[in-house]
């Protein structure tokens, strides 16, 4: 494992929206083709790659370093899909939710794709925002043109606050590629 990914890890423990970010960003690729590869279904390998980043940066204060990151994010991406065969097989509805617990991401200074997201041009923007799927479209309307908090969101979309977070921050960056790729 790379410096860099220790030194991200290290930092996500203590709370750095930056290092959530950057581990997201690295290692989003690995966890959703694994998934695509276990589903053969786009929407259902979205979900579960959110659910294990949700899952994985609420639990990271029990990642063991002397194991790969990536490894335990395949594992907890595996038992997750394990979890969801179950369900189905079962037809049952779990009232227990094991997310309710969330880690503190700070709104604090804005990231590279907030400053980018703010500065469009409203009309275009809008363009480019119906570009991303509805799932994402509206978890970008509710934060910045209705301006609800994680937790306004999580009330509304009747959903666990970290999903919430990781699909915030999967949404501005497909929206950021959408932007930069069409100013290229």
């Amino acid at each position: 494992m790379s410096q860099l990914i220790k030194q991200h890890i290290l930092r996500a423990k203590t709370g750095d929206q930056q290092a959530y970010k950057a581990l997201l960003n690295h290692f989003w690729n690995d966890i959703y083709r694994f998934q695509l590869s276990k589903t053969n279904n786009e929407n259902e390998a979205e979900d579960i790659t959110i659910q294990t980043f949700s899952k994985a940066f609420d639990k990271l204060d029990t990642y063991n370093d002397s194991y790969n990151f990536k490894t335990w994010l395949l594992t907890i991406s595996k038992n997750i899909h394990i979890d969801a065969l179950r369900k189905t097989k079962a037809e049952t509805i779990s009232l227990n939710n094991d997310f309710n617990e969330s880690y503190d991401i700070t709104d604090e200074a804005p990231s590279p794709e907030d400053q980018i997201i703010s500065e469009q041009n409203l009309a275009q923007l809008l363009i480019y925002i119906k570009q991303l799927k509805p799932h994402y479209q509206k978890i970008i309307n509710l934060r910045y043109f209705q301006e609800l908090s994680y937790k306004e969101i999580a009330k509304e979309l009747d959903e666990p606050m970290n999903n919430i977070k990781v699909k915030l921050l999967r949404a501005k960056k497909l929206l950021l590629e959408i932007i930069t790729h069409k100013n290229l």
